[in-house]
């Protein structure tokens, strides 16, 4: 059985979710605010958490921070407000892997709460990949460039294996919105934009001059293979 945190201070809200939560079979463990989840965090260990952006205290966005660091492989699914675009490009760029808008149907949230467990659950037939300086642990989701371990959370990690493995070839921005975001999601192409530059960032990859990620202009990105493959 999952189990999931929900972390929502208003306690009707909070109490919605967890009974439709548990009416699919999940593990619910609840929190009101971010610093009792990260406190529960560290005795329990989740699959997923569900995490208010407005909370007392310390706030959605540190507590996906810190999440991070706690207990890096935990998955998170940002509650935002109604049009606060602002919102669910923060909670991407900080490692969230998906966001749902309040107000919300429930069955729309355990969808997306479903499909975010199955992503994370997808393994490769392969136990270890190496391109060139990359290296990657397909069963400990570890990836290494030049010997040096970087942390990518999730989503990041999926995106850079869907790149990787498609062997130079051009994955579109339709494509990696469809794969890696399910049919539920109903984000746009600036969701990739956010990752990109994240995993640009961690690989320290100039997207000019591109040694590991290459754009391929009004198509999408591909995975540089070798120095001549530019």
């Amino acid at each position: 059985m999952d189990n999931i945190m929900v972390v929502e201070d208003e306690d009707s809200i909070r109490e919605f979710i967890i009974i439709n939560l548990k009416r699919d079979g999940f593990n619910v463990i609840e929190a009101a605010t971010g610093e009792e989840a990260l406190d529960k965090l560290r005795l329990s260990p989740v699959d997923l958490i569900v995490l208010d952006i407005m909370l007392p205290g310390i706030d959605g966005y540190e507590v996906c921070k810190r999440v991070q660091v706690q207990r890096p492989g935990t998955a998170i699914i940002m509650l935002t407000a109604k049009g606060q675009d602002t919102d669910k490009v923060t909670g991407l760029q900080l490692g969230a892997d998906d966001y749902v808008v309040k107000p919300f149907n429930p069955s729309v949230l355990t969808a997306r709460v479903k499909a975010v467990l199955r992503r994370m659950r997808r393994k490769s037939p392969a136990k270890k990949i190496k391109v060139n300086d990359v290296t990657v642990d397909t069963n400990k989701r570890r990836v290494t460039v030049g010997g040096k371990n970087i942390e990518l959370t999730n989503k990041e990690y999926e995106l850079f294996m869907l790149l990787l493995t498609a062997g130079g070839d051009v994955v579109s921005r339709d494509e990696i919105l469809s794969r890696l975001w399910d049919t539920n999601f109903y984000g746009d192409t600036k969701t990739i934009d956010v990752h990109i530059r994240r995993l640009r960032e961690k690989l320290n990859d100039d997207p000019a001059h591109p040694k590991y990620i290459a754009t391929v202009w009004g198509v999408g990105y591909r995975f540089v293979m070798g120095e001549n493959d530019v």
